[in-house]
């Protein structure tokens, strides 16, 4: 099967999910959740990413985009491999990080597994865009991202979690500079 972002429509509005491998919860630090946060703001910035949805849960991340420059592939490969370099990085780095040898160890473990990754794996392969063909398909997806702290039990408000475009869908700020869906 192959690994490549299935984007067919290269102007569409796309649902992804990404997961780190063995869903490790990384995001239970602040710097870590900082470096999705700073990556996803240099894609806005720089790699033409309008970003319209997002959140960050322990394990994953999920976003609704599009590409200004038609190229969503290329933006969200570029997303994952910065961050993966970055995060593992710094668990190798942290003194505070009591699970760094567990973790280091299971994305080398993930990385022996795979054809095309040397030395650590971060993120799990597997992500299936999801074109947004219709406002029910994207209410349905919004509705998914913003709800998923308060399923998990982080929350009992969509907007009380700070890692996630909730706040900017009730007119307050949140940490990342988004496009309304409506």
């Amino acid at each position: 099967m192959s690994r490549k972002y299935k984007f067919h429509n290269k102007e569409g509005i796309y649902f992804v999910s990404f997961a780190t491998v063995y869903w490790i919860d990384v995001f239970v630090r602040e710097q870590y959740f900082q470096i999705i946060i700073d990556s996803l703001k240099y894609s806005i910035e720089h790699l033409g990413m309008e970003l319209y949805c997002w959140c960050i849960m322990p394990s994953h991340v999920h976003l609704i985009f599009s590409a200004k420059n038609n190229n969503p592939a290329i933006i969200l490969g570029k997303l994952k491999e910065f961050t993966s370099k970055q995060l593992s990085k710094d668990i190798l780095e942290n003194p505070q990080e009591s699970r760094k040898e567990w973790m280091l160890w299971m994305m080398e473990r993930a990385a022996k597994k795979s054809s095309n990754v040397k030395n650590k794996q971060f993120w799990q392969h597997n992500n299936k865009p999801i074109e947004l063909w219709s406002n029910e398909v994207i209410d349905q997806k919004v509705n998914y991202i913003h709800n998923n702290p308060v399923v998990s039990g982080f929350v009992e408000e969509q907007h009380h979690w700070r890692y996630s475009s909730a706040k900017d869908y009730i007119s307050e700020k949140g940490l990342l500079p988004i496009s309304l869906l409506w």
